[in-house]
């Protein structure tokens, strides 16, 4: 137990071993030899008046400890208490340790210096003012995440389309790459062939990569895969959004998305390597990792509460330029030319632009066209559909492609 000693001297701790035994008299001992004041020095008292004694009568006026057989407990002494101490004599008193190496009491290094001023606040704003989503590429993913795969394993996408100054994001189009989802991970196969297509696609249509898409709830596995996102993109509207299944009360299934904005701290501790990569499996999912402690409000700690990285994104919709009826990329259908000619003859009542305006057939196309010029070209006519010439010939150029069931994809 620790009762704290209020003296002229200030307030002071003393450590005693077992309340309900120790006596007044073997507090005294305790204070002798912890505080080097003699017993026959000391008068002990409960009352804070005992420190305005001026005289020796005055002292004998507080007999509440004067009996030596007393013990701590009988006086309602616990640990934390303040007892009242008064002393004859002159005594030194050590001052505070002083280490001119380190503010801190010790030696310090660069890197302790700086994981002291390493603090994780909450962010109360998102850099995207709103993230707002075409209905048939929001719809395409949703069913399927809910219809196909049933919630049962993870699935995730890149999103596309344009910033505007005033930070709103609107997502145009998703691209699937190769992945492997199970209920717990989301693994993307990336590859770089197929991203520079998608690239070019989408410069040509003036878009450009915002943010990613998937379907789970935001683990620790999920803020380490959106920093290293956010981070890669160098884009400060960077946006993540989620597609979540709730159950209502009449037991009826809601599907919605979520959005969210990675906030700027947990970017550059994700780029300064604070974060631990390796993941156990008994850690908790609502934590995050670190390898040295962070300042969470007053606290030192490595686990900060995954909401702390997540600032809220506004959700809207509206309808873009492309469609998404062609078959996706990277699901467990093959896309072959056959698959093309029957979405052209399927659409062949609308204009051109109008059939090929959608992002996951322009990427089938781009495996077998130029990168460097048809691409751009092909794009163009969604931008400028009065671009009769360019429409004939890629019109043309796909009908002929369309007679060889080949398959397209490596």
């Amino acid at each position: 137990m620790m009762l704290r000693l209020r003296s002229r001297d200030g307030l002071e701790p003393v450590i005693v071993e077992n309340p309900h035994t120790t006596t007044v008299s073997e507090l005294k001992r305790i204070i002798e030899a912890q505080l080097r004041i003699p017993v026959h020095n000391q008068t002990l008292s409960t009352n804070q008046n005992l420190l305005l004694a001026k005289s020796r009568e005055d002292l004998h006026r507080f007999t509440d400890m004067a009996n030596p057989d007393l013990t701590l407990s009988s006086l309602n002494l616990a640990h934390g208490s303040i007892v009242f101490l008064t002393y004859e004599g002159e005594r030194h008193v050590a001052g505070p340790a002083f280490n001119p190496a380190g503010s801190f009491g010790r030696k310090m290094t660069m890197d302790d210096l700086i994981a002291k001023q390493m603090r994780v606040t909450r962010q109360e704003n998102p850099h995207c003012e709103l993230v707002s989503f075409d209905r048939d590429c929001a719809n395409a993913f949703q069913h399927y995440v809910n219809d196909t795969l049933a919630f049962a394993v993870k699935r995730g996408g890149f999103m596309y389309g344009t910033v505007s100054e005033e930070g709103k994001v609107e997502v145009d189009f998703i691209y699937e790459p190769p992945q492997q989802g199970s209920e717990e991970n989301l693994l993307f196969f990336r590859d770089p062939d197929e991203e520079k297509l998608v690239e070019a696609i989408a410069a040509g249509l003036g878009m450009r990569r915002p943010g990613q898409e998937g379907l789970y709830f935001v683990e620790y596995r999920e803020v380490l895969q959106a920093a290293e996102y956010h981070a890669e993109s160098g884009l400060k509207e960077w946006v993540t959004a989620v597609v979540k299944l709730e159950v209502n009360d009449d037991m009826s299934a809601d599907v919605h998305f979520e959005a969210f904005q990675i906030i700027d701290v947990c970017v550059r501790l994700f780029k300064e390597g604070w974060f631990e990569t390796e993941i156990k499996e008994d850690d908790d999912p609502k934590l995050s990792k670190m390898k040295k402690d962070v300042v969470v409000g007053v606290k030192d700690t490595k686990e900060v509460d995954n909401d702390f990285f997540l600032v809220v994104v506004k959700i809207s919709d509206h309808q873009g330029p492309l469609s998404s009826s062609f078959p996706i990329e990277n699901r467990n259908t093959q896309m072959t030319m056959k698959a093309l000619k029957n979405h052209l003859d399927r659409t062949k009542s609308l204009p051109f632009v109008k059939r090929i305006s959608d992002f996951h057939l322009l990427l089938v196309l781009a495996r077998v066209l130029d990168l460097n010029a048809d691409v751009p070209a092909l794009t163009a006519c969604e931008l400028w559909p009065h671009l009769k010439w360019c429409q004939e010939n890629y019109a043309l150029y796909i009908q002929a492609l369309c007679s060889n069931t080949v398959h397209v994809t490596p």
